[in-house]
């Protein structure tokens, strides 16, 4: 090693870091402009984000599936419509939704976390692992600040939001497997995706 290759500044993001999290967060804010199902009684529809969340976590790993995840809060933040029904700016964030937008952050870097172990540790029941950090990131980040969220808005207690949320479980265990399946297949195919 030479003098100069010692002391040169190791860059803080590779390039292909951006891309993935660009990626990633155009694939979510595409998702989010997919047609919303309203549910009855609920400020908050049904709509693909979340599986947008989970496939930046299982494949990019906790702080660039994070940092997808910010990216496209921080674009919807400026006023572009890419939140569930076109919405921007800030009125997401304060309203009913904004508990589940700011769960989307956290629940992308824990399931980002388990998967980097799991992809360097559990060849054969990856896919399980993979729901099960998914289906453990719902109920301990989202579920909570989600109902949060939506009963700080209506000014209605905890307890009636925490049972509402339910409606929003069968669809997002549907996409829990789904993503799940697509993220198996992508680190079959890119082996070195989390740096093993």
């Amino acid at each position: 090693m030479t003098t100069q290759s010692a002391s040169r500044p190791r860059a803080a993001i590779a390039p292909m870091d951006l891309a993935y999290i660009a990626v990633f967060a155009a694939l979510l804010a595409a998702m989010s402009l997919t047609p919303a199902i309203p549910v009855a009684g609920l400020p908050a529809p049904i709509t693909l984000q979340t599986l947008g969340v989970m496939l930046a976590g299982l494949c990019l790993g906790a702080w660039r599936g994070a940092a997808a995840v910010g990216l496209y809060l921080l674009v919807g933040l400026a006023g572009i419509p890419v939140f569930a029904g076109g919405a921007a700016g800030i009125a997401p964030f304060v309203g009913p939704t904004g508990g589940y937008l700011v769960s989307f952050l956290i629940s992308a870097f824990v399931i980002g976390l388990a998967a980097s172990w799991i992809v360097r540790r559990a060849d054969k029941l990856r896919f399980v692992w993979f729901v099960a950090a998914c289906l453990v990131s719902r109920v301990v980040v989202i579920w909570p600040l989600g109902v949060f969220g939506m009963a700080r808005a209506l000014g209605k207690p905890m307890s009636t939001m925490w049972v509402a949320d339910l409606a929003f479980w069968p669809g997002d265990v549907i996409k829990t497997v789904i993503a799940c399946l697509i993220a198996v297949a992508v680190h079959k195919a890119f082996p070195r995706l989390l740096g093993r």
